[in-house]
Formats: C-alpha cells, sequence, structure tokens
C-alpha cells in the first residue's frame, strides 16, 4: 500500500496499485478484437506516483511515467433498465443496455524508466 498511482482511463481516475485488478468501462485506445485475455497494456495517462514517502504529482500528467498491466477478460456488465412513463397518457417506454467493461491486472509502475517497487 506504499507504493501507488492515480491513473486516468474510461473517463474516471483510479488508484492502482502493482499486483491488483480493476474494472474499467472504456479503453479508448483499443477496439473490440484487440481486447483478448493476456493482452499487453500501456498507460500514460499517470496522474500522480506514490512510493513511501515521496510524492511525484504531473500537470496534468506525469511526464516518463507508465503504468504497465495487461487485460484479464472483457465482460459485459449488468443490465441497466430504464422505464419512462407519463401518467395520463398511457405511454410507456422500457429499454435497457449492458455495458462493456474491462478486467485488466497492474503488473508494474515505471517512473522515466525504472520500476517502482514496494
Amino acid at each position: 500500500m506504499s507504493t501507488y498511482a492515480i491513473i486516468e482511463t474510461g473517463g474516471q481516475q483510479l488508484r492502482v496499485e502493482p499486483g491488483r485488478f480493476y474494472n474499467i468501462r472504456h479503453l479508448a485506445s483499443l477496439t473490440s478484437n484487440e481486447l483478448e485475455e493476456n493482452t499487453k497494456i500501456l498507460i500514460y495517462r499517470v496522474l500522480m506516483i506514490r512510493r513511501k514517502s515521496n510524492i511525484d504529482i504531473g500537470h496534468p500528467w506525469l511526464k516518463g511515467a507508465v503504468v504497465k498491466g495487461r487485460i484479464l477478460h472483457p465482460y459485459l456488465e449488468k443490465k441497466i433498465t430504464i422505464y419512462k412513463m407519463i401518467s395520463k397518457k398511457k405511454m410507456r417506454r422500457k429499454l435497457g443496455h449492458r455495458q462493456k467493461s474491462t478486467r485488466f491486472i497492474v503488473d508494474s509502475i515505471f517512473l522515466n524508466g525504472e520500476e517502482i517497487y514496494e
């Protein structure tokens, strides 16, 4: 827990640690046929890195910082149901969709070409 990074991906910011897995909704740089198991990914949008007592903050991103990981598997989330109804007008509409998500694991965090250890 002493080493972590904050990255921006899929329209959200995540606090990631090496060896843990995370779910993200949109991997903008990858198409659907590239989302296979064990596909290696590099995330360059690193906002902050903390290692023990040192904190490095980027404006807006850190130069030379990379989070390396791999995709475990893509999957569909639970179905979201949207129900619209206008009373006294007999209008009812029921829609739903399942969003695509991707689970990935963080293998390592690099800063200026050097791997950051715990």
